[in-house]
Parts: C-alpha cells; structure tokens; sequence
C-alpha cells in the first residue's frame, strides 16, 4: 500500500513559527499567536498528517500579559521542547517593537507542564537580550538558552550575534556568561541547537520572516563554539523562485521518528497569484487589483513539513536533493493513518467555554465581557473599547484557513446611541480591518452598514447603510472568495442582499500596508461602546465554512 500523503501546508492559516517535538508515538507543534489569547497554539497528531488543536500553553495573564502590546507583538516564536518527563516552553512577549524605531523590549520567559493539555506552570523571566530563543537539553544534563542579540545602538548592526546562556533548573535561573557563538551579515534568528554524532548543530532562520526568508545551518563540535557555516547557501529557501506556491519558507524545528527518519517543520505563505486558479473565471476584478493582490498572503505564515536527510559529510539536506519546499511528501510508511474528529463548522454556543479554535483579541475571554450561560445557547459581548484600541475589545475570531471561505451569524442588540455597534468582523489588526455592525442613528433609529479602517485610516460607508427598524432578526454575513470579500444581510436568514460594494480581501494580509506584520486573517464577531456603556450584544451562532 502506497503511503499517505503529508499535504503542505500541514496547518493552514495564521500558524506560523512551528516549534517541533515527538514525545513517544504523539508529535507536537506549537505556533505564535502574537497578540491574540490564549498564547502559543499547541497541535497534535499521530502519523504527521493529521492535525488537531488541543489547546494553547498561555491561558492566564499572569502567564502572558497582552494589554497595550502594539499590533503584530505580543507571542512571538515558542520554542517547546520535551526533558526529564515533563514538557518546557520557552517564548517571548515583545511589548515594543523596531518599527521605526532603534528599540525592543523583548521578554523571554519560561514555563513547563507534566502534559501538553497542561497545567502549565507560572513563568519564569529569563531576560530581554534578543527574541525567538530555545532551549536546549544536552545530553549531560545541562540546559542552554540559545537567542539572537539584538542591538539598538547607533552606526550598528541591530543583529548583534547567537548568543547561548545556561539555565539552571535547579535555580530557575539563567547562570554563568553569555557566550557569543555566531555573528552573520544577515539577520539571524530563531535558533535551534541539535546534536548529532559528536557535532553540535544550529539551525537558524535566516534573512527575515518574508520573501528572502530562509534555513541556515552552522555547527561545532563544542556548544560554545567555534561553528563553521554550511556551504550550502541554504537548507531550505523560494527566495531564488518568486513563483514556488510555498514562498517565505524558513524558520524550522527538527524531529526525529522512533525508525530514524528526520523532519522538518518550517513555516511558509501562499501568495495568491500562485494559487491555482485564482482568477480563472474572474472577469469581475480589474488587473490593477489583480497585479496588487497577487503579491499578497492572505492566509498568513502557515506551517508544512519536509523530509531531510544527513549528507555523506553530515549536513542537513532536503530529501528531495534541492533547497525548495515539496507541496506533497510521502509520510512514514511506519506511521498508521490517525484521523481526529472533523471540528464542525458551526458553534451553536451550547458549550460552557468557548473552543480552542477561537481567540480573543489582547485579554482573556473572561465573564467581565463574555459569557455562555447568561442566556444559553447564545454567546453574549459586553461591549467596551473602540475597535482601535490596543487594551479590551470585547471581540472573538477563528483564523481563515482557506482562500474561499464563508462566515454567517444571527445577531441580536438593541444599540441606543451611535457610539454603540456589534456585527461581523474581517480582521487583520486594529489598522486594517471590515467591520458589518448594526448601530443606532438619531434619526434613522437601528441602522446596519459597514465601518473599516485601510491601513491605519478609518471611513465609514454612509452610502451603503441600511434602515433595520422592521427587521425580525439580523444575520450577517461574510464570503471571502481569494482576493475579494462580499458583505451581506438577511432580515430572515433566507433573502440575503449585498451590504455595499465588494471589497480587497488580500489587505488582510501580512503583505499590505505600511510597517511590518506577522500574523493573518481573522474572522468574528464583536461589540464595541466608545461610551462605556456596555452595551449587550448577544449572537446565536457563529459558523465559518473553509471551502476551498
């Protein structure tokens, strides 16, 4: 029997930065989750090919603490490991970042748990020197923080070097000098140290998180150094084949299986003039707004896995002999077929919480603002800041896991005053995003229309805006077709009609925009008072169909 097939990317959507681990028969992914909550997503599977969410490491803030972070910080880069029976997690909260700017303010900190599922422990800070470290535990025992060094200071390079650092686990406290063990003229992050046939290996993820990203290795046959570099330009890299369906691929973690094979985790985007088909049959976009959304990643960094192999010379080598991404890889034959339960596309909000599929924008989902049994069967929002702000929105979203997808829900509020609003949100981050919301105006009394704000400028489409007085109920909904995304609303749920014009969906994407951007579409649902009236917006079920 032929093997079954390792489809890439294995996690779609807004699941970047994988972290890699086997634990026995059960293999382990955790990606950022940057300034949504909980923090660290954490997936499961049995035969590489199947994958579940089973929840996330970061749950409370005193664990990770998003108020005020600015868009795209927050989570970044985890680095989970397995030691000594129990699981460790290594991550940074970045609270300001060099947009702009000489400086970060990178937190590292440290937590572990007995189980994937958790309880996962208070951290423990490490330090600020650098971000996307990881933890390595060699084989005598000892333990040592790897990191990039970041440098603020004028006429330098803000890439200062890998540093390494033990961890005393004993102390819960990094001890002894930081050691200096590599500097490159690129920028180097995310490293990872292996160690294999007497050679200390570090893999880094090499020339930033976008088109000229990339896997490079070096290695020593001491942890401190001196590492030789690869001759190999790179392990893994598209940034010599702009047309590679996978590009941006870099930033990986290595496992290996119980029969010796070895694999690669790395992250990847999907730009949408590689997507097959896109436009085929698409007369209705104008080549201006193909030509700009072509370039863009409306999926986010999302996460695939390779087959490597050891060179004669020991270097780490793609399977396939060359230096890009396979769409397709045979999964080992030795791994039985583990399929986990399809998660339905509709939440009815029966449940006491929500699932580990949603996640809420900076702050805990708590009962403050959100709650499941006030009226059951309905998920209620308090509303509370305004959709710009950086502190407590009040909004949940699942990730767009595909580029044709359709969201639907039935909302029920009753808006007093002009500062008030809930709907359906498209969302990327607090400066760009679309926003379907029922307010209330003084003369028209219950209003539907769409507010959206375009790279950091908010406009409100006037023109579009709908009378709802007579409305026995309100749903709404969103279509995200590739590059073009379509409001609609529906007094019964039946006879659906257009809500304003069709829209860029490709600017909910890492690529558009000024600044740099690290995370993905997202969609919800949310309520907002610019009054601090919390006003109550109760929505009875969400449900987000991934079509192609």
């Amino acid at each position: 029997m032929a093997s079954a097939l390792v489809r890439n990317p294995v996690l779609s959507g807004f699941r970047p930065d994988p972290s890699f681990v086997r634990v026995g028969d059960d293999y382990y992914l955790a990606t950022s989750t940057f300034e949504w909550f909980p923090g660290v997503q954490l997936h499961h599977s049995r035969d590489l090919v199947n994958w579940r969410v089973v929840g996330h490491a970061l749950t409370r803030r005193s664990q990770l603490d998003l108020r005020g972070v600015d868009n795209s910080a927050g989570s970044w880069a985890p680095s989970l490991s397995y030691a000594d029976g129990q699981f460790w997690l290594i991550y940074t909260n970045v609270h300001t970042t060099a947009m702009g700017r000489p400086f970060k303010d990178t937190h590292v900190y440290l937590v572990t748990a007995p189980a994937i599922e958790g309880p996962w422990s208070e951290p423990v800070y490490l330090n600020a020197i650098g971000f996307d470290p990881s933890l390595f535990h060699d084989d005598d025992g000892r333990k040592w923080l790897a990191n990039m060094q970041w440098d603020f200071r004028k006429g330098r390079s803000r890439f200062a070097g890998i540093v390494v650092q033990e961890y005393d686990p004993a102390a819960r406290k990094l001890i002894g000098p930081t050691r200096e063990i590599l500097r490159k003229t690129v920028l180097c992050e995310g490293p990872n140290i292996y160690k294999r046939d007497g050679w200390y290996y570090l893999m880094l993820a090499e020339g930033g998180t976008g088109w000229n990203h990339g896997i490079a290795m070096a290695r020593s046959r001491s942890i401190t150094g001196p590492y030789e570099l690869d001759p190999q330009e790179a392990v893994l890299t598209t940034r010599h084949n702009p047309q590679h369906p996978l590009q941006k691929a870099g930033h990986g973690e290595l496992v290996q299986t119980a029969t010796g094979e070895w694999w690669l985790a790395h992250l990847c985007s999907r730009p949408l003039a590689t997507d097959a088909g896109i436009y085929a049959g698409s007369p209705d976009r104008s080549a201006s707004a193909q030509a700009h959304a072509g370039h863009r990643c409306l999926l986010g960094r999302e996460t695939s896995l390779q087959r490597v192999v050891w060179s004669a010379d020991g270097w780490l080598r793609l399977a396939n002999g060359g230096v890009l991404p396979d769409v397709e890889v045979a999964a080992p034959a030795e791994l039985v077929a583990h399929p986990w339960p399809v998660v339905p596309p509709r939440d009815e909000f029966d449940a006491p919480a929500l699932g580990s599929h949603w996640q809420t924008l900076r702050v805990p989902a708590d009962p403050s603002w959100l709650s499941l049994t006030e009226r059951p069967g309905w998920l209620r929002l308090y509303a509370r800041e305004t959709p710009h702000s950086l502190h407590e929105q009040s909004l949940v979203a699942k990730r767009l896991e595909s580029f044709h997808a359709v969201a639907q829900t039935r909302l029920e509020f009753s808006p007093q005053r002009f500062s008030q609003m809930a709907g359906l949100v498209c969302w990327y981050d607090t400066k760009m995003h679309y926003y379907l919301r029922v307010t209330h105006d003084e003369k028209l009394g219950r209003v539907l229309g769409i507010v959206l704000t375009d790279d950091n400028v908010y406009d409100e489409l006037t023109e579009s805006q709908v009378v709802i007085n007579d409305w026995p109920a309100v749903h709404l909904r969103a279509e995200i077709d590739h590059a073009t995304l379509q409001f609609a609303a529906s007094p019964d749920g039946n006879a659906w009609e257009f809500i304003g014009p069709a829209f860029d969906a490709s600017k909910l994407s890492d690529d558009y925009g000024a600044g740099l951007h690290f995370t993905g579409a997202l969609v919800g649902l949310a309520a907002h008072d610019t009054a601090g009236e919390r006003a109550v917006a109760d929505f009875d079920y969400f449900e987000l169909r991934n079509l192609a």
